[in-house]
């Protein structure tokens, strides 16, 4: 079997369903070896009684390629390092990492519990971060070693973490910081041979049947716009060879189309050479506001 990925170790996040069960199969598909990590909880957060990892790992090898499940929980410092060694262990390389995994617990602000807060920003941001701190420090000492690697991270963001999102303060916040988080991270591991980019995915997964619900309710008879199979294509082509020079930058995949996001760009600007009154500094927003594009809708705004 071979492919653009052909001859990688790749770790796939979150990989038992959806989103990251798509990337898992179409990287093993080019060529790739996988390691299907997953957690095994349920949209909350709790953790269900059945093996997702293993399945799709049994699928991956059913179809001729080859995967090793890992059940570790990536949000843990030990867990994450367990990801890496299993990869390291098992093929004695790794060469992709793709951070995936997440869950929901929607909540409007006034609402929203500091438990909510705390595990959502815990497997999003924390689990992104872990699992690059682990995977990065294999790298360097590649690099270090003479061995300098062609390394690939892509990690997950969100419309949320780009616009905002009514009733995803912890997700939209967690995926916020994931942006921030690629960025220095392709600024820091550059010189070590490691690429990292992010993506913004809009697909049907166990988290967003309800925020795709009509799109999902009549798709197209042809192309089924919502299957996460759409988003893989570029997470593939992002975590392998043929990405090269391509780092710091995020893009938004739905469907059929891929976006490259801009982010945030200085804007109209006005220098006092001095210091503002309270008056004057207002006066002088309200006249750049004037100059400025409108800024996007929040998603779910009125």
């Amino acid at each position: 079997m071979t492919g653009i990925a052909d001859g990688r170790v790749v770790v796939v996040t979150g990989a038992g369903r959806g989103l990251g069960r798509a990337h898992a199969l179409a990287f093993a598909a080019e060529g790739a070896k996988v390691v299907v990590n997953d957690l095994g909880v349920g949209l909350d957060g709790v953790p269900g009684a059945d093996s997702p990892a293993g399945r799709v790992a049994d699928e991956i090898r059913a179809a001729g390629a080859e995967a090793v499940a890992h059940g570790g929980d990536i949000a843990t410092d030990a867990g994450a390092a367990s990801l890496v060694a299993s990869a390291l262990e098992t093929y004695g390389r790794l060469d992709t990492l793709v951070n995936n995994a997440g869950f929901l617990r929607d909540r409007m602000l006034v609402n929203l519990d500091e438990d909510d807060w705390d595990a959502v920003l815990r497997v999003h941001l924390k689990g992104h971060f872990l699992t690059l701190k682990h995977a990065a420090a294999h790298w360097r000492a590649e690099a270090k070693a003479g061995r300098a690697p062609r390394a690939r991270v892509v990690n997950t963001s969100s419309g949320a973490g780009l616009l905002g999102s009514v009733g995803q303060g912890n997700y939209s916040a967690a995926k916020a910081g994931i942006v921030a988080l690629t960025l220095v991270a392709a600024a820091e591991l550059g010189r070590y041979g490691v690429q990292v980019n992010a993506i913004a995915p809009a697909a049907r997964t166990r988290m967003t049947e309800r925020t795709f619900a009509e799109a999902m309710a009549a798709p197209d008879a042809g192309f089924d716009a919502m299957a996460p199979e759409n988003v893989s294509p570029l997470v593939v082509w992002l975590g392998s060879p043929g990405s090269a020079g391509v780092t710091g930058r995020v893009f938004e995949a739905e469907g059929g189309r891929i976006t490259v996001m801009e982010g945030w760009r200085p804007g109209p600007t006005a220098d006092k050479g001095a210091r503002w009154s309270p008056a004057e500094a207002g006066e002088a927003a309200l006249k750049l506001l004037a100059e400025a594009g409108a800024p996007g809708a929040v998603y779910g705004a009125d």
